[in-house]
């Protein structure tokens, strides 16, 4: 299971493209919304969460985790207990740990980039504390996967089904969607 982490404020298309193509892909993910059921997005997007964080128990099965940016949004996951547990566990466990525009910044707060490769919306490269910052719009290192933003989020989702499910997988899905990526 992928959990995906949302709040208000977040970035709409960074949180539902992953969320979609994961699907697509067989993946279960579970949509966890931090501060309650529903949040509204950064463009005033009413979505409604699977569970609220209040809800939320780490599972031993635990695949990854995707951090979705927008702002508030990256704020609100930044300063959530909820979140900070999950990702502890899934470090632990060198699970996949995944983040887009300006939510790597998350990772690099927790040492969780040290030595690896990653990519932000612009800005924030000072955020990721211990990585190479690259100005790719995804960048995938080991167990870490991060992406620029918006603009990237077909491409960042297509690699978190790569990473999941193997590359063949992730270009059959984008010539399903008939996407050149």
């Amino acid at each position: 299971m992928i959990v995906l982490f949302m709040a208000n404020g977040t970035e709409e298309i960074e949180a539902l493209t992953p969320v979609d193509l994961l699907r697509r892909a067989g993946i279960e993910v579970r949509i966890v919304g931090v501060g309650g059921r529903r949040v509204i997005g950064s463009h005033g997007v009413h979505i409604e969460c699977d569970i609220a964080d209040a809800e939320w128990e780490c599972p031993a099965h635990l695949e990854g985790v995707v951090l979705p940016g927008g702002m508030p949004g990256t704020k609100h996951l930044d300063a959530s207990p909820v979140v900070d547990r999950t990702l502890s566990t899934a470090s632990s466990q060198g699970r996949l740990m995944a983040a887009i525009c300006a939510a790597p910044l998350i990772l690099g707060r927790r040492g969780l980039l040290d030595g690896f490769r990653a990519t932000c919306f612009p800005g924030f490269e000072g955020e990721l504390t211990g990585a190479r910052v690259e100005s790719s719009p995804v960048c995938r290192d080991g167990n870490i996967i991060t992406a620029r933003g918006a603009g990237a989020a077909l491409p960042f989702a297509l690699e978190l089904v790569s990473a999941l499910c193997g590359e063949e997988r992730a270009k059959a899905l984008a010539g399903e969607i008939q996407c050149s990526v």
